[in-house]
């Protein structure tokens, strides 16, 4: 039987060297390619042809759009409206990329932390340049020095600041990849003791596994959308600290 962390190793499809780089496209490339392709495909046909009575394609991409709205009005507020297309992108590239992983014989790529805390660096960085450039170097730095705080109390105070925000990235990407892979382990741990009890006994030892199999995968679908909206989430909090510096 496969080891359950075989589902995680990287293959290369199409070997590719720049100099010293390796650029191979992978399996994960190849899962990434068909989830921004899936996105594409479901905005195309839900805006291709609008009508006031919405088709369901159409209701769908209309209710993503007003739910992303609302979850950056409730966290932002009316200025956060200008990064609505990165947070949309941002929230339905996770997503799809969760479910993606879900089904037979693919690649589940939010499962690696060098790729979520790829996104995850890139929403640290964009989040810390809007800031600079909003509120200016100085007052971006006095971010980590409370105002009403005694002196003797910032010693301790700063340096902890500093810690917890340059902190942000590492806990953003390891949520989603922790969650991830330690969701498709246990799935694939529970799928081999329903193959393995099912041959001796069907009924006692295959069919309660099996059952417990399709509540978990169902769990597993429910944990892709709600990693997805806690990805977004913060990333709105993210920029509303950088936006109004709370």
């Amino acid at each position: 039987m496969a080891s359950p962390l075989a589902q995680f190793e990287i293959n290369k499809l199409i070997h590719l060297n720049v100099g010293d780089f390796d650029i191979s496209f992978t399996n994960s490339s190849l899962a990434m390619v068909l989830s921004v392709v899936f996105i594409l495909t479901i905005l195309f046909f839900g805006l291709k042809n609008l009508k006031i009575v919405p088709s369901k394609i159409q209701a769908l991409v209309e209710l993503s759009y007003e739910f992303i709205s609302n979850m950056i009005g409730d966290n932002i507020g009316k200025e956060g409206l200008r990064y609505l297309p990165f947070i949309f992108t941002l929230f339905f590239f996770i997503l799809i990329g969760n479910l993606v992983g879900m089904m037979p014989l693919s690649f589940t790529w939010t499962s690696h932390i060098i790729v979520t805390f790829a996104i995850a660096f890139f929403i640290f960085l964009v989040a810390t340049f809007i800031a600079i450039f909003k509120h200016g170097l100085f007052k971006f730095l006095g971010f980590f020095a409370p105002s009403g705080v005694p002196k003797p109390m910032l010693l301790l105070l700063v340096p902890i600041e500093i810690i917890s925000y340059i902190s942000r990235p590492v806990s953003l990407s390891v949520r989603l990849f922790a969650n991830m892979m330690a969701g498709h382990t246990l799935l694939k741990v529970i799928g081999g003791f329903v193959f393995v009890l099912g041959a001796n006994s069907f009924i006692i030892g295959g069919a309660l596994p099996l059952a417990f199999l399709v509540a978990l995968t169902g769990l597993e679908i429910v944990i892709a959308f709600l990693q997805a909206y806690v990805f977004a989430i913060l990333t709105c909090l993210y920029i509303n600290d950088a936006i109004h510096l709370h």
